[in-house]
């Protein structure tokens, strides 16, 4: 059975991770406007991603007697100057999800809830990896320079992401 402050963190986390869905949905919308159609679907499947990461935590809380409570999603940015700017937001955002999904696992050895800190260890591996696939996009930007015929090889690398 779950505290009710693990109860409520975990919901929280659960916002969190549909607030990280809404935000690359945005952001593939502004690269489906700038025909940017591999970034865009790299985005599109991140968002989605994200809505099966808050699905993890939804579940594992209605599997620990928990009460599940959906809370109203923050509008996210709509607007970038540049796929640059985006992915620097993205590394920034995945940074702060670790964060928060450091966070957790500190209150949980602090609850002494091992089933909560041995779910959220799947979380802490996935950060790691959600880290280095942002920083490693944002630094081929970066090599590339941030400009649209420059990025034409990435935008199609990015397009054939599974």
């Amino acid at each position: 059975m779950l505290s009710k402050s693990m109860e409520s963190a975990l919901n929280r986390q659960v916002n969190r991770e549909l607030y990280s869905a809404y935000l690359y949905l945005a952001m593939s919308a502004y690269f489906e406007t700038a025909s940017m159609k591999g970034f865009a679907k790299w985005m599109r499947l991140q968002a989605k991603e994200e809505q099966s990461h808050a699905m993890k935590i939804y579940d594992y809380i209605i599997a620990r007697g928990g009460k599940a409570s959906l809370e109203a999603i923050e509008a996210p940015k709509a607007k970038w100057t540049s796929a640059g700017k985006v992915f620097e937001e993205v590394y920034s955002h995945e940074q702060k999800v670790t964060g928060m999904i450091n966070n957790l696992v500190d209150l949980a050895i602090k609850e002494k809830d091992h089933a909560t800190f041995e779910m959220l260890q799947w979380f802490v591996k996935e950060q790691v990896e959600e880290e280095e696939q942002a920083s490693g996009i944002l630094s081929q930007i970066n090599m590339l320079g941030d400009v649209v015929g420059h990025l034409f090889w990435l935008d199609h690398e990015l397009g054939k992401r599974e």
